[in-house]
């Protein structure tokens, strides 16, 4: 038929995925114009041309024999839909950045796509994971309680701000989840899961030392808690707690899900709150009026009909806390576009992008410590450039701006480090009022 479709590379069979249905768009609306403008049309066609790319050099994952694969979990087509959602309807009044309104403008938006990708393909991405694995090793054992948080973080703790309180999600000792991805080496911890103490009055560890495919015992024992699982078991013999002390999993249902890891009451209850139920039922307009990210977070990793959620959640992240990042004079969009104009050289840009994303500022070690995989997080934005741009780097002028001018003739000043050039409106021939252009012209 006519619809686009991707194949998966799979050794054993080639697996036809369609893109998403998606609603109607009026030309005229504001996501229309943005969707038919020159800068989306461009910045579309050139991720179109980079799909096979994508799909089999960028979103890879490590298995546990040391074999990159393509990813089952990240595909270009889901990507690409959440690309088009963000950059034309965009969240709370933000859109995705997609480049600006010049000549080849488009490549400020594959850069900051880039960006976003490098971050992505580190975090989750080369993990083949949406849920957030079990990692966090405390006395040589993974505490089942990961749930809750790592590292000494609680997760049904990270509250939003005074402002935007009346938005997160309430906490509901009774939820119970379980992910459904989890990470795949060698006695790897099974997925997470939270459940009330009257489920789980106490939890154990994840013992990843375990032989569990013993067909030998008596009984006989077989690897059983997950797919392709060749050692390790849940151990609930007695407590034990994580980072934070916790031992027990209620309320402890907000770990990080989504390419980038959305976690939180507060970061969930954004999304329902401007994509989801809470959005549909204070009658404003919602993406997903059916799905009610407060009562199942899970849906951003288990999702079938809405395959891109994975994806919504990370660029949702990166609208609110990356593209708007602009701290001790350092600002995101403006080193975005000094980078492009310089002809994309070095690595101080992307450093910076990545320490806000893995430690909340540009310039780390900040508060939480040194950057975790600057070189690897580095290495894939080089990488992504290179199947966006096919290692040629483009030359692209600085975006054209407009300002005030003290007459009350309009102008356009160029952007320059150096100086400001104003640039007067041509002279215009009279038309008449009666004629057919000015009919147009004065026409409602």
């Amino acid at each position: 038929d006519t619809s686009d479709s991707l194949t998966e590379s799979n050794p054993s069979s080639a697996v036809s995925t369609p893109i998403p249905t998606r609603q109607p768009v009026s030309p005229s609306s504001e996501a229309g114009l943005v969707l038919n403008s020159d800068t989306f049309v461009n910045l579309a066609q050139a991720l179109d041309d980079s799909k096979g790319d994508i799909d089999s050099k960028l979103f890879l994952y490590l298995t546990p024999d040391y074999q990159w694969i393509p990813s089952s979990v990240y595909r270009y087509d889901d990507f690409f839909e959440s690309v088009r959602i963000m950059a034309s309807e965009g969240v709370a009044g933000k859109r995705l950045y997609i480049g600006e309104d010049v000549e080849d403008g488009h490549i400020f938006g594959l850069v900051n796509m880039a960006a976003f990708l490098a971050q992505s393909m580190k975090e989750t991405i080369q993990y083949d994971a949406c849920d957030e694995n079990s990692w966090d090793l405390i006395g040589g054992k993974y505490p089942l309680s990961n749930a809750c948080g790592q590292l000494g973080q609680s997760y049904q703790d990270y509250h939003c701000s005074d402002e935007e309180k009346h938005m997160e999600c309430p906490v509901d000792p009774n939820m119970s989840i379980t992910a459904v991805t989890h990470a795949k080496w060698y006695g790897a911890p099974g997925p997470l899961f939270c459940g009330p103490k009257t489920e789980y009055s106490f939890t154990g560890i994840w013992d990843h030392l375990y032989e569990c495919n013993r067909p030998w015992a008596n009984p006989p024992e077989t690897c059983s808690v997950y797919e392709g699982q060749k050692a390790g078991k849940y151990d609930n013999s007695a407590p034990y707690a994580n980072n934070a002390g916790r031992t027990d999993v209620e309320g402890c249902c907000w770990w990080g899900r989504g390419v980038i890891q959305t976690s939180g009451v507060c970061n969930f209850g954004k999304l329902n709150y401007y994509l989801g139920a809470r959005a549909a039922a204070d009658g404003r307009d919602s993406r997903y009026p059916t799905i009610d990210f407060c009562k199942d977070p899970e849906v951003i990793c288990s999702s079938a009909e809405y395959k891109e959620l994975k994806w919504i959640a990370g660029l949702f992240y990166w609208m609110e806390s990356v593209q708007t990042y602009n701290v001790d004079g350092w600002d995101y969009l403006t080193e975005l576009r000094s980078f492009v104009e310089g002809g994309m050289t070095g690595t101080s840009f992307i450093d910076a992008v990545s320490g806000i994303v893995n430690r909340g500022c540009h310039n780390p070690p900040c508060g939480t410590g040194e950057l975790d995989g600057r070189m690897e997080r580095s290495d894939n934005f080089n990488k992504v450039l290179d199947a966006f741009f096919g290692g040629v780097i483009p030359q692209v002028t600085a975006p054209i701006t407009v300002t005030e001018t003290s007459d009350t003739s309009d102008s356009l000043t160029e952007s320059n480090p150096s100086s400001a050039v104003s640039t007067p409106i041509p002279t215009r021939q009279p038309v008449s009022p009666s004629s057919e252009a000015g009919l147009v012209l004065n026409s409602d």
